[in-house]
C-alpha cells in the first residue's frame, strides 16, 4: 500500500494560520524591512510550529568606502582610476556590500576627515585608492582597528592589506625589452612619493645592472602642469646634449607621449633611432604614431581583488596582512623593435 506523503506547507497556508496576508508572509520570510517585530515574530513562530523550513537570512556585509586621491584623477589619470572603480563597484555588488566613492586631496586624508566620511557613508571598510597613508593616519588605523585595503598601493611593512600591479617586475621587464632590442643608454622618466613608483625605479635599475655595459639615467619630473608637456621639454633638453641615449622607459603612457613628440621633432626615427616603452596601457597608447609599446595593467582586476581582500578582512580581522600582486603584460605597439617582445 502506497504511503501518502503530507503536502508541503506553502506560504498561503502560513498566512491563513497566522491571520495575515500572503504578501506579508513573503516579506517576512525574505527578511525584508518594513514589518513590525511583533508581526515578524508571530509569523516565524507559526511557521516553525508547523514545520516550515525558514531559510536563515544572509549575513549582513559591512559597507565599504573608497577614497581616491583627487590630485591623480584631475592630473589626467582619471581613466586609470575609472577602471579600478568599475572593478570595485562590480565586486562589491556581487558580495552584497554597500559601497561609496569619494575624492579627497591626499593632504586632507586625516583621521578626523576619514572618520567623518566613514560615518556618513555608514561604512566600516576603507579602500585607499592611490593614497599612501601618512604616519598620523597609519597610527589611527592601527588604534581603531579600521579594516583597510590599499588599492594600487603597497605597504612596505606589510601591516595593511593591499593590491597592486607588479611594479618591480613590470618595470624590470619593460627595461629588458629595450635592452634586448640593443639599447644600452636608457632614460627613465619618473617622479613620485608613492611606494608603487619607487618599486618601478627599483625594477628599472635592477634591469640596467643586469647588463654590464648598460647605463641608465633617472629623469625626475615635478608634474607641475601637463605631464606630457614636461616630458617633452625634458627629453628635448637631453637630446640636445648629444649624450648618446637611444631609449626611454616612462613611468606612464602620458609621459611616453611627450617623449615621443620630442624625439620625432628632433628628426629621429622611432623605433630605429630611439625606442620608448610606457606603462599602464592607457587609451592614449593607441592614438600615437606609431602606437606606444607599453605594459598593460588590468585595472578592473585591481578593484575586484581589493573587494576580495576586504571580505577576507571582515571575516578575520586579526589575520596577517596580505598583498596581492598582479602581473603586467607587454603590449607590442610600435615604439620598440619586435625583437624586444619576441
Amino acid at each position: 500500500m502506497n504511503e501518502i506523503k503530507p503536502r508541503r506547507l506553502r506560504q498561503a497556508d502560513i498566512a491563513a494560520l497566522a491571520g495575515v496576508s500572503v504578501s506579508t508572509v513573503s516579506r517576512v520570510l525574505a527578511n525584508e524591512p518594513g514589518i513590525s517585530e511583533s508581526v515578524r515574530e508571530h509569523i516565524l513562530r507559526v511557521a516553525a510550529e508547523h514545520g516550515y523550513q525558514v531559510r536563515s537570512a544572509p549575513e549582513a556585509v559591512p559597507g565599504g568606502l573608497a577614497l581616491i586621491a583627487s590630485d591623480g584623477v584631475t592630473g589626467g589619470l582619471s581613466v586609470f582610476y575609472e577602471s579600478i572603480v568599475e572593478g570595485l563597484r562590480t565586486a562589491a555588488a556581487e558580495h552584497g556590500m554597500s559601497f561609496e566613492v569619494r575624492l579627497i586631496r591626499e593632504d586632507r586624508a586625516t583621521p578626523e576627515v576619514i572618520r567623518d566620511y566613514l560615518k556618513s557613508a555608514r561604512a566600516e571598510g576603507l579602500f585607499l585608492v592611490g593614497i599612501d597613508p601618512s604616519g598620523a593616519l597609519r597610527g589611527w588605523i592601527d588604534d581603531e582597528k579600521v579594516p583597510v585595503v590599499l588599492v594600487n598601493g603597497t605597504d612596505p611593512q606589510l601591516r595593511l592589506d593591499g593590491v597592486s600591479p607588479s611594479n618591480f617586475f613590470g618595470a624590470f621587464q619593460a627595461a629588458q625589452r629595450l635592452l634586448k632590442a640593443g639599447h644600452r643608454r636608457i632614460l627613465h622618466l619618473t617622479g613620485s612619493h608613492r611606494n608603487t613608483i619607487r618599486e618601478r625605479v627599483r625594477g628599472f635599475e635592477a634591469a640596467i645592472t643586469s647588463v654590464p655595459d648598460a647605463e641608465g639615467r633617472l629623469v625626475p619630473m615635478t608634474f607641475h602642469g601637463s605631464a606630457s608637456r614636461e616630458a617633452h621639454e625634458l627629453t628635448a633638453a637631453i637630446l640636445a646634449e648629444n649624450a648618446g641615449f637611444t631609449a626611454a622607459f616612462c613611468m606612464n603612457d602620458f609621459i611616453a607621449v611627450g617623449v615621443l613628440e620630442a624625439v620625432t621633432e628632433a628628426g629621429l626615427r622611432v623605433p630605429e633611432d630611439f625606442a620608448i616603452v610606457g606603462f599602464d596601457d592607457l587609451p592614449c597608447a593607441l592614438m600615437t604614431n606609431p602606437p606606444l609599446s607599453t605594459m598593460r595593467v588590468d585595472r578592473a582586476a585591481l578593484g575586484r581583488e581589493a573587494i576580495g581582500l576586504m571580505m577576507s578582512r571582515f571575516r578575520d580581522r586579526a589575520a596577517p596582512a596580505r598583498h596581492v600582486c598582479l602581473g603586467v603584460i607587454p603590449v607590442a605597439g610600435g615604439t620598440v623593435s619586435d625583437v624586444a617582445t619576441s
